[in-house]
């Protein structure tokens, strides 16, 4: 092995070992939270994409997660500053820690790929661009994964809260 693939993979493995530690804190923490709120859930975590991702799920199928999604992923979205917040506190750097609770945002996830496809093949046929409603800001990112997978680019646009996805003919 030559000096600059040692250096890579350890530069990987730590990595690796960091983003786990941020899913340990960011599971202790969320721990504690479910425990004050008096809610069940099981927290699993993983490292995808590099990035720690946490979910909180739930054997008996609980309506009473749906309490930490809230309407439209809201309560989801602060509490996972809340959480990216205490991995910050404990660690001394920013965490891009995902937190998904009840499979909300796996659900999200599938139906904006969809909705990605859908607005490529339409920006495809019609050689116009393709405006769609505004986002949050990991909406947008599986939005332009998806536009990129059908071959295409895509932009946002606007400011935030109306900040939205521009889908550009080839």
């Amino acid at each position: 092995m030559t000096e600059g693939t040692t250096s890579a993979a350890a530069e990987g493995a730590d990595t690796l070992t960091r983003l786990e530690q941020e899913g340990e804190i960011a599971a202790d923490y969320l721990e504690g939270l479910l425990d004050i709120a008096d809610l069940d859930g099981d927290i699993d975590m993983d490292v995808e994409a590099d990035r720690a991702s946490v979910s909180i799920i739930s054997d008996t199928g609980s309506r009473d997660l749906q309490k930490l999604v809230g309407r439209e992923g809201e309560v989801l979205e602060a509490l996972q500053e809340l959480t990216r917040l205490a991995v910050l506190r404990e660690t001394g750097d920013r965490s891009r820690l995902m937190l998904d609770i009840a499979g909300y945002r796996a659900e999200k996830r599938s139906e904006l790929s969809e909705l990605g496809a859908k607005a490529a093949a339409e920006a495809k046929s019609s050689g116009e661009a393709v405006k769609l409603k505004p986002m949050t800001p990991f909406e947008r990112k599986v939005v332009h994964d998806a536009v990129k997978a059908a071959g295409l680019r895509s932009e946002s646009e606007g400011e935030e809260p109306q900040r939205f996805v521009v889908v550009l003919p080839a």
